[in-house]
């Protein structure tokens, strides 16, 4: 069989073009499947942040129902979780710059 040259390109342009495509295909497919494993991330995390707010909500309930008086309990009961999430909170908003000396450029 003889072929052309310019068979021979079209042939090689075809292959390339196939090649390309499949890649693309593959990176869009790699872009969908991380995008939803994001989504689900988060939204996993939206639920552990409810469930763990409605626990703390219902345990300091429980306790101001059942002890108005001891004002110790009450403070602890309240001021624990206000710690934690003072503490998440500040470790969120805080802007920490990076100072790097003599790296080569």
């Amino acid at each position: 069989m003889n072929l052309t040259p310019t068979q021979v390109l079209v042939a090689l342009g075809i292959l390339a073009g196939w090649f390309l495509l499949w890649r693309i295909r593959s990176w869009t497919r790699r872009r969908t499947l991380e995008a939803s494993r994001a989504s689900s991330r988060l939204l996993s995390l939206f639920g552990r942040v409810v469930f763990t707010a409605a626990l703390i909500v219902g345990v300091q309930w429980i306790v101001i129902v059942a002890a108005p008086g001891n004002h110790g309990l009450l403070l602890a009961v309240l001021g624990v979780p206000a710690l934690f999430a003072a503490h998440g909170l500040t470790k969120a908003l805080t802007v920490v710059t990076v100072d790097v000396r003599g790296s080569r450029r």
